[in-house]
């Protein structure tokens, strides 16, 4: 497989694109896997997350890690990290905007299986943490652990 056939279906890598309005407005692309047949995972970190309280509009920040074992498919990066800024005006809680990133994800790929923790900063006192997972991990595929510590505040 050449790389004008794996990436020539690509609508936003390699020009100039602009945030998407919402999470639903978003385009996710996909890619066909190279090594599709091989176990492995792939790790998104996003350290910056942000969305907006549905109750108050005030911003509410979170550190998301996304993994994944692909089968047939591959996220193309650039469209996930529009997908995700796509939150930045988008009012949810921190249940659904995690939950939904992963079920949006599972649709696209179709992936032998798929974490996501969602790491939120405190709002109120409370860090809200939210993790979404399908199923057993595969046998043979390396996941560590996501590395993200239990919030501290200054303790």
């Amino acid at each position: 497989m050449t790389k004008e056939d794996i990436y020539s279906n690509l609508k936003q890598l390699g020009g100039a694109t602009v945030l998407p309005e919402s999470p639903e407005k978003a385009e996710l692309e996909r890619v066909p896997n190279p090594q599709e047949g091989t176990g492995y995972c792939v790790r998104f970190t996003a350290p910056e997350f942000t969305s907006l309280c549905p109750m108050t509009g005030q911003p509410d920040f979170a550190h998301l890690v996304i993994d994944y074992v692909p089968g047939k498919w591959l996220v193309e990066s650039k469209s996930l990290k529009l997908y995700l800024g796509s939150f930045r005006n988008h009012g949810a809680f921190h249940e659904d905007c995690t939950v939904s990133i992963g079920k949006r994800l599972v649709d696209l790929l179709e992936p032998e299986w798929l974490r996501i923790g969602g790491y939120w900063y405190p709002r109120g006192g409370i860090p809200i943490d939210v993790f979404f997972q399908t199923g057993d991990v595969p046998p043979n595929v390396w996941i560590p652990d996501q590395g993200v510590p239990t919030y501290r505040g200054r303790g």
